[in-house]
């Protein structure tokens, strides 16, 4: 036990003494990046405001020219990268109305098949009572689509005839595309 604590002492001895001869080197490399930092940021400074059109008059005709180069150059690649960014987003809009034209499509070939195949039951409902269709039934308006895009059916009261029997409207169904 004895021989791991002489060791100890030994090893954390010579560590103290290795942290004390590298701290006065540290303190001057610290000094030393300090400077270099602190040259760097009034730099930097001193560019922004050239840049921000501040303080020009120091500036010989060469410095005046190389920052209206630069000035140029960002501008140009500041207006590239907003073309780029304009022409993805048209093209995302453009993929987007194909779809809605699609959709569009495939909501007005369903609408068209429900009119057919409601045609042929309203006609089998009037042979099935032998009645005259021209005094029995009145005309039922079609639903209607809004420009906004939302569902509006005309209110679905109920209608009578001369005979006074009550009858329901013939496109009183939901379709279920459409809802709101």
């Amino acid at each position: 036990m004895e021989k791991i604590l002489e060791r100890y002492e030994r090893y954390s001895y010579a560590e103290r003494q290795l942290v004390n001869a590298a701290e006065p080197e540290t303190q001057a490399n610290w000094s030393i990046e300090y400077n270099r930092l602190k040259a760097k940021v009034e730099l930097l400074q001193r560019n922004h405001r050239h840049y921000m059109g501040e303080d020009l008059d120091s500036l010989s005709l060469k410095e005046l020219q190389n920052l209206e180069q630069q000035l140029d150059t960002a501008l140009k690649h500041i207006r590239s990268r907003k073309n780029q960014l304009m022409y993805e987003s048209i093209s995302e809009l453009q993929k987007k109305e194909r779809a809605m034209q699609e959709q569009n499509s495939v909501l007005a070939k369903q609408i068209k098949e429900r009119e057919k195949a409601i045609v042929p039951q309203s006609q089998w409902g009037q042979q099935d009572h032998g009645l005259n269709t021209s005094s029995f039934l009145l005309p039922q308006p079609h639903p209607c689509l809004n420009i906004g895009g939302t569902y509006q059916e005309e209110a679905t009261e109920v209608r009578r005839n001369e005979l006074d029997l009550t009858l329901e409207p013939i496109y009183s169904c939901h379709l279920g595309c459409f809802a709101t």
